[in-house]
């Protein structure tokens, strides 16, 4: 049973929060700090009942992180608790070294689902996708476990094997995939040249991405004797996002002046708008940007900003939509608050919340074998997700399941082709046809997907 003096100091602390957020009449803060006593006390009765009559020995601190828990839990899908283990996880994720399987992930009405497999982790390599649930751990059901616990269970020493059971749109029956475990040793930003076009794959947006961007824009020069690449592909598909700074970065390489993003929250102190600094390190030269599905936050920032200025043309499909910004505070030396305290906007003002960033050009990943089975998963698909201001249509975002009858070849005929990335090879045809010069209209020209664009 709580004592009389940790009930006071418990009912203190909700009173004065009550206090801090209601800037309202006096008659007021005693009408609602009322109503909070009342909903407090039946809290407290609840636990004492649960602890003092429940079938099993209860642990009080498993209780109180259960109510922890659920309270945020009923906010929206990203704002949490952590603490022991899963805060450690959390720092170590921040890092970009942790071990694992090396996959973005979320709870979806109780399973574990996939938001996107970083490239070239073993999740990738074990042919995990987007939207796949994960049923199974080991053998252990994964329904009614929290996401910790479920990460919990994909973690642990490298080169040991996890047995997932996936359930995949499309798929008539769950089948297992052995992945085995590494330290992802995240390389957020990978470079090549291809036809005379610099490509600039961006992992995740973690420590250093905004630097290591510049770096591979040296590289590429380099490596064309000093020259500059015909233009620039950014490739953003399947990249979950991260540190909002390494995206404002990102986006400021590429643009000489302008707002990049703004954020709005509840108080004025969660407000906030990046601009450009004056200088793009590539030179005006052109810029084609792939989204997916799997492209989320920061992604969204970059594609967003650079989608307003019209300095890149965005291409693939419709990005994931989490457009929210989660503030980070440690309440102790072993726990810590994620809590979403604002909304991102794009610099001509949408909101990136729910509808995420349609692509200039849809262009539909063919080479996929699965995807024009598979619905898209994204976060207005998740349950309590935030609400866009702004009304999103529903059928604008089904888009891009249905079939495009400008895209008829199958996966096999791709691959018999020699495409292996469909969407990559699209977007390099359409650079070179810009770089032949731009249409009468002064819009870029789009590849014609039956026809490739003569090289050079």
């Amino acid at each position: 049973m709580l004592s009389r003096k940790n009930k006071f100091i418990l009912q203190a602390a909700v009173a004065g929060l009550v206090l801090t957020a209601i800037p309202s009449s006096s008659s007021a803060v005693t009408e609602d700090q009322t109503e909070i006593d009342k909903q407090l006390t039946l809290f407290l009765t609840v636990f004492q009942r649960v602890r003092n009559g429940y079938v099993d020995k209860v642990d009080d601190k498993a209780l109180i992180k259960g109510a922890i828990d659920g309270m945020l839990a009923s906010l929206d899908p990203h704002s949490s608790y952590m603490d022991g283990a899963n805060f450690d996880n959390f720092k170590i994720r921040i890092d970009g070294n942790y071990p694992g399987i090396g996959a973005s992930v979320v709870m979806d009405e109780g399973f574990l689902k996939i938001v996107a497999p970083t490239e070239d982790s073993p999740a990738w390599t074990a042919g995990l996708k987007p939207g796949d649930y994960v049923t199974h751990i080991n053998g252990k059901v994964v329904y009614g476990s929290t996401l910790d616990e479920a990460v919990a269970m994909l973690r642990g020493e490298p080169n040991t094997i996890v047995k997932l059971t996936i359930a995949r749109e499309g798929r008539d029956e769950p089948f297992d995939v052995s992945v085995k475990r590494a330290v992802i040793d995240l390389k957020p930003v990978k470079w090549e040249v291809k036809d005379g076009i610099g490509i600039l794959n961006i992992n995740e947006f973690s420590t250093d991405a905004g630097k290591d961007v510049r770096s591979a824009i040296r590289s590429i020069k380099a490596s064309l004797g000093g020259k500059d690449p015909i233009g620039y592909i950014i490739d953003l598909r399947s990249d979950p996002g991260g540190n909002l700074n390494e995206a404002v970065t990102i986006a400021d390489t590429f643009l000489d002046s302008g707002q990049i993003v703004s954020q709005r929250g509840r108080f004025p102190y969660d407000n906030a708008v990046f601009v450009a600094n004056k200088g793009d390190m590539a030179d005006g030269l052109p810029l084609i940007v792939l989204i997916d599905a799997g492209s989320a936050s920061a992604s969204e920032i970059v594609a967003g900003a650079l989608q307003d200025h019209h300095r890149a043309v965005i291409m693939g499909e419709r990005s994931f939509g989490k457009g929210s910004v989660q503030t980070w505070q440690q309440l102790s030396d072993h726990s810590a608050l994620k809590l979403t305290t604002a909304r991102y906007y794009t610099p001509s003002g949408r909101s990136i919340q729910e509808g995420g960033i349609e692509p200039d050009i849809a262009v539909p990943q063919l080479s996929d074998p699965d995807y024009a089975k598979k619905p898209r998963f994204r976060e207005s698909d998740l349950k309590r997700h935030l609400i866009n201001e702004v009304k999103v249509d529903r059928t604008e975002l089904k888009k891009d399941e249905k079939a495009d009858p400008r895209f008829s070849k199958t996966a096999e005929q791709l691959k018999k082709e020699g495409v292996e990335d469909f969407q990559l090879r699209y977007a390099l045809d359409t650079m070179m046809r810009i770089a032949s010069g731009p249409t009468p209209t002064g819009k870029v020209a789009a590849a014609d997907p039956k026809t490739p664009a003569k090289r050079k």
